[in-house]
């Protein structure tokens, strides 16, 4: 059966991130995309130049249009931009069974902030209980814990574990920003603690990489049920979308992935 996978999201005009960048992960990966749109961007691969959120109200008109009519295997949440949007995401799947990815989006690429800092605690009580798994990069982990970013695998550790210490079922903490030759993730719940580590791609095209591997994920975790081969699954494709995004020509910026990276005939 083919997962029904909803993400909960913001808008990318120019394709590489958020809502848009979801739908195609998920198709790639195997699921059937939806989508409840936050927010409306202006933005492309040099930066976000505009945000319009949408309306609370409408936020969960949508989520109830989706869940009172179709089958919802996964859900994954990205940019909410607002405590009232959080707090209104929260209060309607409270009560749903589909597991939850957490994908705190906090701050784009270009380093403009996505979720108001008045917005991190709304997230943190409300959303993180309720993830089967949070997936934050180490600047968002920092931000979550109001703790300094951490530069090694030592301090990874230590802020996965508080980070579960948060309510989530597991956390999947991003390396990427670690120096190195290598891309790091930490698996860590309950149970088990891995790492997940990969090459570093020579390449200025990452737009869009956490939403990307967050909708991966979901799909996955669908498919199998267990939150650890769904890292494992989400990350080898994440490296390969990275891998062959200099295949695309796209923007004069950090340009995206190439989330069907594996449709290509080879030169």
């Amino acid at each position: 059966m083919i997962p029904n996978i909803l993400s909960i999201a913001g808008s990318d005009p120019s394709g590489g991130a958020g809502i848009q960048a979801d739908i195609k992960a998920i198709g790639a990966n195997g699921g059937y995309g939806m989508a409840v749109l936050t927010a409306l961007t202006a933005q492309n691969t040099r930066g976000v130049t505009g945000v319009e959120l949408v309306a609370p109200a409408f936020v969960t008109a949508q989520l109830r249009a989706v869940l009172t009519d179709v089958r919802t295997d996964a859900i994954k949440i990205g940019m909410l931009g607002t405590a009232a949007i959080t707090e209104a995401v929260a209060a309607e799947l409270a009560g749903q069974r589909a597991p939850v990815v957490l994908d705190p989006v906090m701050v784009a690429k270009g380093g403009d902030r996505l979720l108001a800092a008045e917005a991190v605690a709304a997230l943190r009580e409300g959303l993180m209980p309720l993830a089967r798994i949070v997936t934050p990069n180490l600047p968002e982990a920092a931000d979550l814990l109001g703790e300094a970013e951490v530069s090694d695998r030592a301090g990874m550790e230590r802020q996965a574990r508080a980070l579960l210490a948060l309510g989530p079922a597991a956390v999947l903490l991003k390396g990427g920003h670690l120096a190195g030759e290598d891309c790091p993730d930490l698996f860590l719940d309950r149970d088990r603690m891995e790492w997940l580590v990969a090459p570093r791609t020579d390449t200025r095209n990452t737009h869009g990489t956490g939403c990307t591997l967050s909708s991966a994920l979901a799909t996955h975790l669908a498919l199998s049920g267990d939150a650890l081969a769904a890292c494992r699954a989400a990350k080898t494709y994440v490296s390969g979308a990275i891998a062959g995004a200099d295949a695309l020509s796209v923007g004069s910026g950090h340009g995206p992935t190439d989330h069907f990276f594996m449709l290509r005939s080879p030169e």
